[in-house]
């Protein structure tokens, strides 16, 4: 069976639901995020700047890999691309709000980053560095990044929505030829984005990896979102009619494959630090194996690699919409307790690591959550929520139909 005929505009029914998940999330984002700010007050600056990093790196992530994901599908092609596009859009136009969540983080450079301090602009070594490891830099850079960010997200939506207006391929061609260079643009800011917010917590530490490890990591947490959102979309009209079993076996496909390369590049990161054996180098895992910090190591080898690879070498669980949403979910909270794992141990002595969880590591990347959910909830409705326009539309909508 094969099938055109809707509209695929959001129905009445579908639209009070992501009405209702949206002022869900917003109230549960608002109470965290008060309860993060409080913890400026009732904790110390220096640890609500910590979680604040914690929540806002993490969900600003899936901003970024919801639009390099949107690009990377005009470069690949594909049923899945068609069935997740608008909620990929959806997700990259929270960058015109998480852009801004950078700015608490630029207020209060001197207290989370010790580069900044006399003390360290006295280091030898960030001396060495002082062209680039400079405030004023840091906000120049900040303005640039928004510049790219913004502006790619800007064109691909428009030239998304033109598309289905006119259902020329004029756009459907130029968004092919812009995803190349906007996907290799994407990968080298965030990669200097890492850089600048992350890898210079410990200012002295280097990776050639980290990129990728930055990179991987948004991926895959912004595929579960979206999948989860699919699936949950699914369950209204229009899209119980569009998504097939089909759709789902290839976005679990996906994820196991992101699964799967989260983990090759921890591992390739680990492995060229293991065999150099340098001072600089392994102090970063020095701070994550020792003092408590192991433990969360082992869970993550486990319940974020070990778990979700084997749930989803299964073909059952991939077709299965109710083990697939659950699997997402599940990967997106061990995402969070990855990022805890990759910004806290920074904060501790290496010759006396100790393991400290704040409260606030928790309310950070909820109330950032809630906020993420709540606009990517509002934009989610504003188009028709398939690409009706697009060259591979009927293609990608029959995909599985005849099974």
């Amino acid at each position: 069976m094969t099938t055109t005929e809707h509209s695929y505009a959001a129905t009445p029914q579908l639209s009070d639901a992501l009405k209702k998940y949206q002022n869900a999330a917003g109230l549960i984002g608002i109470i965290f995020l008060i309860l993060l700010g409080a913890g400026y007050f009732l904790v110390n600056p220096v640890q609500f700047l910590r979680s604040y990093l914690v929540g806002f790196w993490m969900w600003f992530g899936v901003s970024g890999g919801c639009l390099a994901l949107l690009m990377t599908q005009y470069l690949t092609g594909g049923a899945w691309g068609v069935m997740i596009r608008r909620p990929l859009e959806a997700g990259a136009k929270t960058f015109y709000v998480m852009w801004l969540g950078f700015l608490p983080l630029l207020l209060g450079v001197h207290q989370l980053y010790w580069w900044t301090t006399p003390e360290g602009l006295a280091d030898k070594r960030i001396h060495d560095k002082v062209l680039y490891l400079n405030v004023e830099f840091l906000w120049i850079r900040w303005v640039i990044y928004g510049v790219i960010w913004l502006g790619l997200t800007y064109l691909m939506t428009k030239w998304s929505a033109l598309e289905d207006e006119t259902k020329s391929t004029v756009y459907s061609k130029k968004m092919e030829a812009f995803a190349g260079p906007g996907v290799a643009l994407m990968f080298f800011t965030m990669t200097f984005a890492a850089v600048d917010y992350i890898m210079t917590l410990e200012p002295h530490w280097f990776s050639t990896m980290f990129g990728f490890i930055t990179v991987v990591g948004q991926g895959l947490t912004s595929l579960c979102v979206v999948v989860a959102a699919l699936v949950l979309i699914s369950h209204f009209p229009p899209m119980d009619h569009a998504v097939t079993a089909k759709h789902r076996h290839d976005l679990g496909k996906l994820m196991l494959a992101f699964t799967m390369l989260w983990a090759y590049v921890h591992f390739g990161q680990l492995l060229i630090t293991w065999s150099g054996n340098l001072p600089d180098e392994v102090v970063w895992y020095i701070k994550r194996w020792n003092g408590g910090w192991g433990w969360v190591a082992s869970c993550l080898l486990v319940f974020h690699f070990v778990v979700p690879f084997s749930l989803l070498l299964s073909q059952q669980n991939k077709k299965n919409p109710d083990n697939l949403i659950k699997i997402a979910i599940f990967i997106i909270f061990m995402r969070a307790v990855d990022y805890i794992w990759l910004i806290e141990p920074n904060f501790t002595d290496v010759k006396n690591v100790q393991f400290n969880i704040s409260w606030m590591d928790l309310a950070g990347p909820v109330g950032f959550g809630g906020l993420w959910l709540a606009l990517f909830f509002w934009n989610l409705p504003q188009r028709v929520l398939l690409p009706v326009g697009a060259p591979d539309f009927v293609k990608g909508l029959n995909h599985g139909r005849d099974h």
